[in-house]
C-alpha cells in the first residue's frame, strides 16, 4: 500500500494563515479577558447587594462608592477579599468601582458589560468622578460612554477629568486652592556617584516655562559640549544654570539673535556692562529676548466669553479656563486666525506648508494611528502622505485630503510594516494591515471594520463619495 503525501502548500501560505489566526486569537483573548474582569465586577456588586443590610445595631455599614450608591456591611468586605485572595482594601475598591458604574455611570457600564472597552479604564473614571454628587455625575457618564469604546485610555481619562471640572467647577477651584499649599521643591540624598534628584510640584504654566528654559540652555550648550554629552545630560547640566541667574542671563544674551544674526554689541564679556545695558533697554527690545514657542489651547467661545468652562492645552491636559492666566500670564500671546476647514488646501510640493499642517492637525485632532492616545502635540508629529507622494504624479498631492499626523514611531510602522492608509473624509483615516484587519480612526476614536466595509469605503472615496456605516463590527 502506497501512502501519498499531501501536496505542499505554496511558499508563505501556511505562515500567512497562521499569522491571521494568531491575530484572531489575540482579539478573542482580549474580549475573553475583558469579560472575565466584568464578571469580577458583577460578583463584587452581587456581594454588596447581599450584604446590604446590617445584622444588628452593632453591625456597621459603609459607603464605598460615591453619592447615591448603597451601603455595604463593613465586616463583609474581608470575607470576599479572602475568597479573591486580595487585601480587603483592594476588594473594597472593586466594590466601590462596581457600585459607581452600576448606579452612577450606567451608560458607561453598558459598554463595559459588552466587553467593548477596558474595565480598568471605566474603574478609573469611577474614581475620578467619585467626589461628584449624584445629579452631577451624568455629565461625565454621557461623555465617557461615547468615547470609551473607541479612544485610547489616556484620551478617555483626560476627557473624564475635563467633564469632572465642568460638572462641579466650584469644588474643583476649592481643590485647586488646597493643592496650591501642597506645592514643594525638594532634593533627594546624593547617590554614590554624587548625583541628586530635584523633585518639584509646580503650576502647569511654571512647569512649561522651566522646561522651555532648560531646553534652550541645553541647545546652546550642545554647540560646545554636544560631542561628549547626550541630550538628557545637557538638560541636566542646563538645570544647574538656573541657579546662577547672572551667568544664565549672560549666556542667553550672547546667543540671542535680535537683528542680523550676529552676537549683539551689548552681549560683551563684561557682565556688569551687559547687565547695565539690559536695564536701560526699551521694553520692546527686551521683549525680543524672550524665548518663543507655540502653545495650542482648545477653548470654546462661550468659555472665553463667560470665563467659566474647561480649556485643553496640548501637552498639559484639561484645566479650568481661569487657569489660562497662570499658564499664559508671562507670555506675549499672538492669536492666530481661525482656520476655515471648508477650504481645499492643496500644494504640488512634497513638503507640507504650515497652513496645510495646521489644517490637518485641527481637522484630525491628534495622532491618527489606531487606538493611539490623542496626547501628541502638533510639533511632535510627522505629517504623512496617506497615499505615498509620487514625483511624477498629478498636482495637488499634498493636502488635508491625503495627509495624517503620526508620531515618528507610528510613521515608521506604517512605512516599514506593510500598513496602508487612506483619508476617507475630513478627519477620517482608514487603516488596513497585511493580514486584512481594517480600522477607521475618526472623531469618535477607533472602530474595527470588516474587510468588505474597508474595501467599499476605499472605492467610494476614489469616486469622491464619503461612505458611512450605521454600525461597525
Amino acid at each position: 500500500m502506497t501512502l501519498l503525501r499531501p501536496a505542499p502548500e505554496p511558499p508563505g501560505v501556511t505562515d500567512a494563515a497562521s499569522a491571521a489566526q494568531v491575530l484572531v486569537l489575540a482579539t478573542d483573548g482580549l474580549r475573553a479577558r475583558r469579560l472575565a474582569e466584568v464578571e469580577e465586577l458583577r460578583l463584587a456588586i452581587r456581594w454588596a447587594t447581599i450584604q446590604g443590610h446590617p445584622r444588628d445595631d452593632r453591625d456597621p455599614m459603609v459607603s464605598p462608592g460615591g453619592d447615591g450608591t448603597p451601603e455595604v456591611r463593613e465586616h463583609a468586605i474581608p470575607e470576599l477579599a479572602m475568597a479573591r485572595e486580595t487585601h480587603p482594601a483592594t476588594t473594597r475598591a472593586l466594590i466601590a468601582d462596581g457600585l459607581d458604574l452600576v448606579h452612577r455611570l450606567p451608560r458607561t457600564w453598558e459598554v463595559v458589560e459588552t466587553g467593548g472597552c477596558e474595565p480598568w479604564v471605566a474603574r478609573k473614571v469611577a474614581v475620578l468622578s467619585r467626589a461628584l454628587l449624584d445629579d452631577q455625575v451624568p455629565t461625565v457618564d454621557r461623555a465617557v460612554a461615547r468615547a470609551i469604546a473607541g479612544h485610547a485610555p489616556s484620551t478617555v481619562l483626560e476627557l473624564a477629568r475635563a467633564k469632572v471640572i465642568e460638572a462641579d467647577p466650584e469644588t474643583h477651584r476649592a481643590e485647586r486652592e488646597r493643592e496650591r499649599h501642597r506645592r514643594h521643591v525638594s532634593l533627594s540624598r546624593a547617590d554614590e556617584f554624587g548625583y541628586r534628584h530635584v523633585i518639584a510640584r509646580v503650576g502647569a504654566g511654571d512647569g512649561a516655562w522651566i522646561d522651555a528654559m532648560v531646553e534652550r540652555v541645553a541647545e546652546i550648550l550642545s554647540a560646545t559640549m554636544g560631542h561628549d554629552h547626550s541630550h538628557d545630560e545637557l538638560r541636566s547640566i542646563a538645570m544647574g544654570w538656573l541657579a546662577r541667574p547672572l551667568d544664565l542671563l549672560k549666556l542667553l544674551l550672547e546667543h540671542t539673535d535680535t537683528t542680523t544674526g550676529e552676537i549683539p554689541a551689548w552681549g560683551s564679556d563684561d557682565l556688569a556692562e551687559t547687565v547695565a545695558r539690559i536695564t536701560t533697554m526699551p521694553a520692546r527690545r527686551l521683549a525680543q529676548l524672550r524665548n518663543r514657542g507655540r502653545l495650542f489651547v482648545h477653548v470654546t467661545d462661550e468659555a472665553l466669553r463667560t470665563g467659566v468652562g474647561v480649556a485643553r492645552i496640548e501637552g498639559v491636559g484639561p484645566i479650568d479656563v481661569r487657569q489660562l492666566r497662570e499658564v499664559l500670564g508671562h507670555a506675549d500671546v499672538t492669536v492666530t486666525p481661525v482656520l476655515d476647514l471648508a477650504r481645499r488646501r492643496r500644494v504640488d510640493a512634497y513638503e507640507h506648508p504650515d497652513t496645510v499642517k495646521d489644517h490637518v492637525w485641527v481637522q484630525t485632532g491628534g495622532d491618527c494611528f489606531p487606538w493611539t492616545p490623542r496626547s501628541a502635540t502638533r510639533d511632535g508629529v510627522d505629517f504623512d502622505h496617506a497615499v505615498p507622494y509620487d514625483d511624477t504624479g498629478p498636482p495637488g498631492q499634498t493636502g488635508p485630503h491625503n495627509s495624517g499626523p503620526l508620531r515618528r514611531r507610528h510613521h515608521r510602522a506604517k512605512t516599514h510594516g506593510g500598513l496602508t492608509t487612506r483619508v476617507v473624509g475630513p478627519g477620517r483615516h482608514l487603516w488596513r494591515t497585511p493580514h486584512r484587519q481594517a480600522f477607521l480612526v475618526d472623531h469618535t476614536g477607533t472602530s474595527r471594520l470588516t474587510d468588505d466595509q474597508a474595501e467599499s469605503m476605499a472605492q467610494a472615496i476614489d469616486d469622491g463619495v464619503e461612505l458611512y456605516f450605521s454600525c461597525f463590527q
